[in-house]
C-alpha cells in the first residue's frame, strides 16, 4: 500500500515517514458492501481497520453509539489490548478500509503501536 494513502487517515498521519512506510508494507486493502456486519461486538479482536472510503455505523447490544467515516477507525482497543471487541460495526454504505492484524502493527514498529495507544487515551473518558 501506498504511504501516502495512509498519511491521510489521522492515526497514521503523525508517524515518522519511516514507520509509516514499514505500516504501509504490512497494511491490506480490503472493499465492503453496504450493509456488511464487519465486526461482531463480543468476537476475538485481530484485527485493525480504518476507513478510506464510506460510512459505518457502532452498535453496542442494540443501541447505534457512533457513525464512522473516512479517517475513523476501530478495532484498536481489542488490538492493542487483546480483548474482546467491545461494539459491532455495520456498513452504511459500500466502503474501502484499511487493514492492519496486531502482529503486523508489532513488526511495524513500536511507533505505530504508542500512536494507536495514545489515541484510546484519547478516547476514553476521564476517570471522575
Amino acid at each position: 500500500m501506498d504511504a501516502e494513502r495512509l498519511r491521510a487517515i489521522p492515526v497514521f498521519a503523525s508517524l515518522p515517514e519511516e514507520t509509516l512506510k514499514e505500516v504501509a508494507v504490512f497494511a491490506s486493502e480490503s472493499s465492503v458492501a453496504a450493509g456488511t456486519r464487519i465486526v461482531n461486538e463480543g468476537d476475538y479482536a485481530h484485527e485493525l481497520m480504518a476507513i478510506e472510503e464510506g460510512t459505518a455505523d457502532v452498535i453496542r447490544g442494540e443501541e447505534r453509539i457512533a457513525t464512522l467515516g473516512p479517517g475513523d477507525f476501530f478495532g484498536e482497543i481489542g488490538v492493542v489490548e487483546k480483548s474482546l471487541r467491545t461494539a459491532s460495526v455495520v456498513a452504511t454504505s459500500p466502503m474501502r478500509l484499511v487493514v492492519l492484524t496486531r502482529w503486523e502493527l508489532k513488526r511495524a514498529g513500536s511507533d505505530a503501536l504508542e500512536r494507536i495507544r495514545a489515541t484510546i487515551q484519547e478516547r476514553r473518558p476521564a476517570a471522575g
